[in-house]
């Protein structure tokens, strides 16, 4: 008989929240009345389409204080980062682009892309807790990047950075700033007036939305080269009928994400807290602990077990976490982003996430946590014969 885990990568991603599927339901045929017009089109049905995604605008936009003008809707969040890297590198002649060491792939590959056209590529060093090394942020701004991308809130160890800080010194020096907030919303307040950035990059299934969804908030004094050219949907930044069903769900999840994030966010951080005092009294070493994190996200190892190991045992034991990012999971390489934290390879092998989420209970917790201690000490045990 199979049997569903309790599930603890929330980070990877999320389940699709009840009201989201209620109100894709008719853009899916599923429910009436069906609705299914393309929102290019000026009938009526192609009218509803439009009226649809506009609304979805608009609560997106509200959820980050944003002007609905400023939404501009794409498959994800990797495509959104994509097309702000890309696309604002198109409008410049070639010079320095700047991107943290424990940036998303999604980040970091496009910036070393750029590269062959000329680029040249910094990445910003960071301290042992994960957060932006002071002293290589003054050298980087000393060498006047033209764009510069930090994340928000880290996937992995949810640490979060003093994003308005670093984008109002940016602007000083004439860069373009970028975040990566797909992590972040729902679980922090994400204000885009307020972060002083050119663009943000939001993602739907991180927050009880559909699979392909996703926006980049960006100021529309901000020129961007679109990366899909065609019909001119999107500000004519991304050509292509739009994913009506997808970004209805997106704008229900964010609202629904909005309105409980204080309530969500004073939950978990005592769920987190319980957990981590109880890794920490087995002995484990709980990484980025002494900075703010989101209250969501624990990010731990075991210096004698290895990661893939421990999440293969909890998995069979019920529980459903992960040994690093969930895009980085074909890479049998340490965590990049514990390495740049100057984490010691064997150490960072043995990393283990567990994120938490809006279904996510005392119960689930304490359960995991006996669970946890009897695996890792079985382990803990077949090493020690093995020795």
């Amino acid at each position: 008989m199979s049997f569903a885990p309790t599930y603890l990568d929330w980070n990877a991603t999320t389940p699709l929240d009840a009201a989201v599927r209620e109100a894709m339901l008719p853009w899916l045929g599923a429910a009436a009345p069906a609705r299914f017009g393309n929102a290019s089109s000026r009938h009526e049905y192609g009218r509803q389409a439009r009226a649809a995604i506009d609304e979805a605008r608009t609560r997106v936009a509200a959820a980050v204080g944003a002007h609905a003008t400023e939404v501009v809707f794409t498959s994800g969040g990797s495509e959104a980062n994509n097309l702000f890297i890309k696309g604002a590198a198109a409008t410049m002649k070639p010079g320095l682009i700047a991107v943290s060491a424990i940036e998303h792939p999604c980040v970091r590959e496009p910036a070393r892309q750029l590269q062959r056209g000329g680029w040249r590529m910094h990445e910003i060093a960071v301290d042992t807790q994960g957060r932006v090394d002071a002293g290589d942020w003054q050298a980087m701004l000393e060498a006047r990047p033209r764009l510069v991308s930090v994340m928000l809130a880290n996937n992995e160890t949810g640490v979060l950075q003093d994003v308005a800080l670093l984008a109002a010194q940016a602007r000083k020096v004439g860069a373009w700033f970028h975040t990566d907030a797909v992590q972040a919303l729902g679980k922090v307040e994400v204000d885009f007036r307020a972060l002083g950035v050119h663009a943000l990059t939001l993602s739907a299934h991180k927050i009880g939305g559909p699979l392909g969804a996703g926006a980049l908030v960006v100021d529309k004094r901000v020129e961007l080269a679109p990366l899909i050219a065609g019909g001119g949907q999107e500000r004519g930044l991304r050509s292509g009928t739009e994913n009506v069903a997808a970004i209805v769900g997106f704008g229900v999840a964010c609202e629904h994400a909005a309105a409980r994030r204080a309530a969500e966010h004073a939950r978990l951080s005592v769920l987190r807290d319980e957990l981590e005092s109880a890794l920490a009294g087995f002995g484990a070493q709980i990484f980025s602990a002494g900075v703010e994190r989101l209250p969501n996200t624990v990010f731990f190892a075991l210096a004698d077990i290895d990661g893939e190991t421990l999440v293969g045992k909890l998995d069979r034991a019920g529980f459903a976490c992960a040994s690093g990012s969930a895009c980085s999971s074909a890479n049998p390489e340490p965590s990049h982003t514990l390495l740049a934290m100057g984490v010691a390879p064997d150490i960072a092998r043995g990393a283990l996430r567990v994120s938490l989420g809006r279904d996510t209970s005392a119960h689930d917790v304490r359960r995991f946590i006996e669970t946890f201690v009897r695996v890792a000490g079985e382990l803990r045990n077949l090493a020690s014969v093995a020795r």
